[in-house]
């Protein structure tokens, strides 16, 4: 079994204590972790250089994660391919364009909202972490995705713990 921790929005200049201890109590048991973007710098992917790591820039990354990063990222976990985006600048209906950019995939991933989502449409799976800075709106709490695969793909959202 695969598991794999995704986050997004975490809006950071670099891994700080207390980003670095919440990803290592989060993230723990994962061995790949997916970005969905606006991680700010790249420096902050230092936090996971024991994981396999897959991530894009987003809208309000630094010229050196824009550069760096894709602004979209196709791969494979296991017999599952998955879409990787931020979600900037596809419309009010993010969800709906992910179609288009990643028609073949089983799922896709995506940020930008700081809304957690995870649910299945049509057969494939849909994630959004929400922020994990919580940055949510009204003060939600920061949030985080877990992937499991093996012969199938299992998603759930989590909060991150408060210190």
């Amino acid at each position: 079994m695969i598991r794999a921790g995704i986050l997004s929005d975490t809006h950071l200049m670099g891994p700080d204590k207390h980003f670095t201890e919440a990803v290592q109590h989060c993230f723990a048991d994962c061995d790949t972790i997916i970005h969905a973007g606006d991680l700010t710098d790249i420096s902050l992917l230092d936090a996971f250089t024991d994981k396999t790591v897959y991530a894009v820039h987003g809208n309000m990354c630094n010229s050196n994660a824009f550069n760096t990063l894709p602004d979209r990222l196709s791969f494979r976990l296991g017999p599952f391919s998955i879409g990787l985006t931020h979600g900037a600048g596809l419309g009010y209906d993010i969800e709906s364009a992910l179609w288009d950019i990643f028609p073949e995939a089983d799922c896709v991933i995506y940020g930008h909202t700081h809304r957690p989502v995870c649910h299945s449409v049509a057969g494939r799976l849909i994630i959004n972490p929400g922020s994990f800075q919580a940055t949510g709106r009204y003060g939600s709490p920061g949030s985080f995705a877990l992937l499991e695969i093996s012969d199938s793909l299992q998603a759930t959202i989590h909060q991150v713990p408060q210190s």
